[in-house]
């Protein structure tokens, strides 16, 4: 397993359960060796060997496929590498530029409810890109995260797509701070055409990767500390 994990120095909270564990990875992860070590994470924290986590990293350009893919959504088969993955969803973009958040936590301590989990991703991400100034919304008849551009146009900023195993969370969630979004061409995002991609650079906003790290971190416990079980 070749993924360098460095620890960001963040105390436990005492009063939340739920508090994680931050790692990040400064290099491109290859996602085989993501989804491995998250296979590794996720069964020592069912064992109740290693605390939830939550992992910040970028992938290299390459494409997953999730569970729900459908074969025509990919338009450029031999443009990046073609993952299939166990998460929830259809195809996916990672590459440099986005910042892939994968969450690996014990939803016991939030209920043991994968709906609500999804939605509070949601509204993890939404107040994170709040700090930036960028509304960003939901949509009920499609997944992601949502920036309306003008009058009949909204283009997508974010992604989710989670798997849960004996309650334990793994794959996430995917924000886009400055890639390059012609490579999202190469497939149908999530199965949602007539839609485009954003960033916060395309909107015009100066953010450094460290910066976004810095409102996740911030937002997460306003979200999901109310979950918790005390």
């Amino acid at each position: 397993m070749s993924a360098t994990l460095t620890a960001i120095n963040l105390q436990p909270n005492p009063t939340f359960p739920g508090s994680p564990e931050w790692l990040r990875s400064d290099a491109p992860v290859a996602y085989p060796d993501a989804v491995a070590l998250m296979d590794s994470r996720v069964a020592e924290i069912h064992a109740g060997t290693a605390r939830p986590a939550v992992w910040l990293l970028e992938h290299p350009p390459l494409y997953t496929a999730g569970t729900s893919a459908d074969v025509h959504d990919l338009l450029m088969p031999d443009r990046f590498p073609v993952y299939q993955s166990g998460r929830g969803g259809q195809y996916t973009y990672h590459g440099p530029g986005q910042r892939v958040i994968y969450p690996m936590l014990d939803l016991k301590v939030f209920g043991s409810d994968v709906r609500l989990f999804v939605h509070s991703l949601e509204a993890w991400a939404i107040a994170t890109l709040a700090r930036f100034g960028v509304a960003a919304e939901t949509r009920p008849d499609r997944v992601g995260l949502w920036v309306v551009r003008g009058p009949g146009r909204e283009d997508k900023i974010g992604a989710i797509g989670v798997r849960v195993r004996r309650w334990v969370s793994f794959h996430g969630m995917a924000l886009n701070l400055s890639p390059d979004l012609t490579h999202f061409s190469g497939i149908v995002p999530c199965g949602i055409a007539n839609h485009g991609v954003t960033s916060l650079k395309d909107l015009g906003i100066d953010a450094t990767m460290a910066d976004l790290d810095a409102a996740l971190i911030a937002t997460f416990g306003d979200v999901f500390g109310p979950l918790a079980k005390k």
